[in-house]
This record gives C-alpha cells, structure tokens and sequence, in this order.
C-alpha cells in the first residue's frame, strides 16, 4: 500500500484532497477525530441538519478551533455538493432516499462517492455505480465499515487465486430479535432507557443491528458487490467461533450449513440457548476459501491455517472493525488511485421488509430498526418475482393491505411515489438488471 505517501505527496504540494462530509452523526465523528492527524487531507465543508451540533462534535472529537473555522457549514446538502475544491463527497446521513439523492447529484458534478450510507446503496447503489463508472468517477463503499472489509478479503483470496466460499461478518443474535422493537432493545444491551437516552443512543438506530435488519443490509450489499450468492431462505446466523469457520461455512454437500458454495452470511457470537460461543466474532469480518489443489491444502496445514477436518477449507478474518476511523483509506484511494473500497457491480441481492407483528390497512410502516418491519436478505430475482418491498422504502408509508407478522410485505401493499427521485433510480437498477438478464439468457 502506498495511500500514505501519495497523501503525504498532496500534503508536500499543499495540494490537500478535499472532502465535504455530509452528515456528522457517529460515524461521521469518528472519522472526523482522524482529520487532524492526516496530513494530505482536509475536510473542506460539512453538511448537517444541525449545524450547531455539527460544531460541536468536532470540538468533541479535538479540532481546534482554527481548524474549526477554517471549514465551511451548511445545512443543505447540495450546496455543499456544487462547492467547486470538494474532490470527495462521503455521504453518512444513514437516510437511504436522502442517500441516493444525494450520490447522484454529486455525481453529476463530477466527484467521487464514498457511500457511508449502506441502507442507499443497498437500495439502488449498482445503478449510482455504473452512473459513476461511465463519468469516470469513482462510486466506493466506506472502508471500516464491515461491508467494505469483507469486500477486501474476498478480492485478497480471489486474486490469491482461492475460490471464495463463503464470506461475512459477525453479530449477536437470537431467532426472537427479529420482533424486537425500540421499547424493548436496551434490555438486550443491559441498559436502562435512561441510561441509553443520557448516553445519546438512538433506540430505532440500535434495534436495527439487533433485529437482524443491519445484517441482511451489509450482506446484500457484500453481494452486490462481489457476486457472491444471497440464502434464498435468508441469513441462518449459525453460531460459530473463529476455531469453526472453516469447518461450518461450506457447503452442506461437504457437511457444512450453506445451500452452496460462494455466499454471504452471518453468523451469531450466541448459541440458540443464549450462552456465548467461544472466541465469537461478533465484532468482525471473516472470508472461508478453498484450496485449489492437493499441494495448497498442504500448505494451509504447514503455515497453521485454521481449516476444517479435511483441510481442504480455511478461514482467515479480522476480529474488530474501526468503522469511521478507517475511513481515510477509501477517500484517499478513490481520489489518488480512483479506486473504489469495494463497489456494487450488479443487483444480486436485496433487502425485504417484513412485518414484525400482524399489520392492518391504514399501519403506518416505520422503517428499519422500528416497531413494524425488519429486514431480510433474498436473491433479487425472488424479490423481484415475489413484488417485495425494499426496507429502504418502507419508512413513512401506510398499508393498504392486512399483513401477517412473519409475512413479507409487497410493493402492492402500499402506494408508491413514483415520482420518487428514490424509486426512479431503483428502477433504473431493476431495468438494468432485466436487461442484463435477457442479454445473458439470449
């Protein structure tokens, strides 16, 4: 790697890359706290709804108050978009209709992406990639965040000359978190409401890791982005310690738990009784490959690679994630190398809403992580065949349709806004797909 002397070269031009951050929640602040100490990048203009409180996050996080008011602040998103010295645009609102709006606007002037937003990107990201990819641009996931590292270790063993298995990350999970609601999370976390309220932890924003919706939004986009397969059925959250992951994510015809070779999933640092697993990796990320031929099986074995009982499977990963604090790494490669951190190259999987309790015309839906629907991974061709509706559009919109809890909910169980700048960019990524489809099949 060489992103820090390229960016140490921009540094010794005074020729900074500039970036305008919009949104400074949590992982905006996280990467905010890592600014003043890379020297070659500068952080030009930040957007937020509240600006007040975008100044005093950086105080919070140790710029000084030069560096303060050297940065320009604004509440509209596209003024900060249209600002000429801006090389990079991260997009971190976590807003998935606010996301894609954004993204495409910064691509049309003519700046790189870093999408932060995996709620967005899973929601019409490929069509806002291959919009960047033929302006020359660079559309990029948000190294740190575990969508990104993933989509890292599968390029490694790929280009390694490995066959990818199965690859994924970590969570805590329980079958019974999938109805989890706002009202009932803190008890899963061991905090008292009171407790998470003085903290400043958003309820809706944590059930959403809890309930599974997180999960089945940064496996779709891992899928997106490498071409690795979505469970039909959704994700199985096997629990499994570091010591078991070759031995279990391969495919049930080698005795292991997944439907086939080459997938996405998660997997659970709790048992189904709710005792922990060992050496869980919870807070991690992990790629399962296979060696390709008798002598590189040896070889996994001389250099003490964790393998399953053949020895034919092994598994490498990487126990924590720092999420915004890694950051830089896609922001310098997208400006210095126009490289993306990994990048949806098809709609290979999406994301649907399910109901978490029996819903009746006129339930108005709430969205990920609240108290009427949860997220589940599927294929997109059984999404498109099955009219589900995306997660990231089931957010302040009213039934018309009973739904049962467990059922997923479709397209026809609500009105859409066609006009959505939103809805028109899924489209385009459907149309995209279709098409690519007839082409393949023709």
């Amino acid at each position: 790697m060489n992103l820090h002397s390229l960016l140490q070269q921009r540094h010794d031009q005074n020729k900074p890359v500039k970036v305008g951050l919009i949104g400074a929640g949590k992982f905006g602040a996280m990467f905010l706290s890592q600014v003043p100490t890379t020297p070659g990048l500068e952080v030009a203009a930040i957007a937020d709804l509240d600006v007040d409180h975008a100044k005093q996050t950086l105080a919070q996080v140790g710029w000084t108050d030069e560096l303060v008011d050297q940065t320009k602040f604004t509440d509209e998103a596209n003024a900060l978009i249209m600002m000429d010295e801006i090389d990079v645009v991260v997009e971190a609102t976590g807003n998935p209709r606010a996301g894609l709006i954004h993204a495409a606007k910064a691509i049309d002037c003519g700046k790189h992406l870093v999408m932060v937003n995996v709620e967005a990107d899973v929601l019409a990201g490929p069509a806002l990639a291959k919009r960047a990819r033929a302006a020359g641009l660079v559309y990029s996931l948000a190294y740190g965040d575990q969508p990104a590292l993933i989509a890292e270790m599968v390029d490694w063993a790929r280009t390694a000359g490995f066959r990818v298995t199965a690859a994924g990350k970590g969570t805590k999970y329980l079958p019974s978190y999938h109805f989890s609601t706002p009202d009932t999370i803190w008890d899963h976390y061991g905090l008292t409401a009171q407790e998470a309220q003085d903290a400043g932890m958003n309820a809706q924003m944590f059930n959403s890791f809890l309930d599974g919706t997180k999960s089945a939004i940064e496996m779709a986009a891992v899928a997106n982005a490498t071409g690795l397969a979505a469970p039909e059925a959704g994700l199985k959250f096997p629990p499994v310690g570091t010591g078991q992951l070759a031995q279990i994510l391969k495919p049930k015809s080698a005795g292991g738990v997944l439907d086939q070779t080459g997938m996405v999933e998660t997997i659970s640092s709790l048992n189904r009784d709710g005792s922990d697993v060992p050496d869980d990796l919870r807070w991690g990320v992990y790629c399962v490959f296979e060696a390709p031929n008798d002598y590189a099986a040896q070889c996994f074995a001389q250099y003490g690679l964790q393998t399953d009982d053949t020895g034919r499977y092994a598994a490498m990963y990487k126990p924590f994630h720092l999420i915004g604090m890694e950051l830089n790494i896609s922001i310098a490669s997208a400006c210095l190398r126009q490289e993306p951190t990994g990048s949806p190259q098809e709609f290979s999987a999406d994301v649907a809403a399910i109901a978490k309790r029996d819903l009746k015309p006129g339930d108005m839906l709430d969205g990920e992580g609240g108290y009427t629907v949860w997220g589940k991974i599927m294929p997109a061709e059984t999404s498109l065949q099955q009219n589900a509706l995306p997660i990231g559009l089931a957010d302040k919109i009213t039934l018309k349709n009973p739904v049962a809890r467990g059922e997923i909910i479709r397209c026809d169980d609500v009105t859409l806004d066609r006009t959505d700048p939103a809805l028109t960019l899924r489209d385009e990524m459907i149309d995209q797909h279709t098409t690519q489809h007839s082409d393949d099949k023709s």
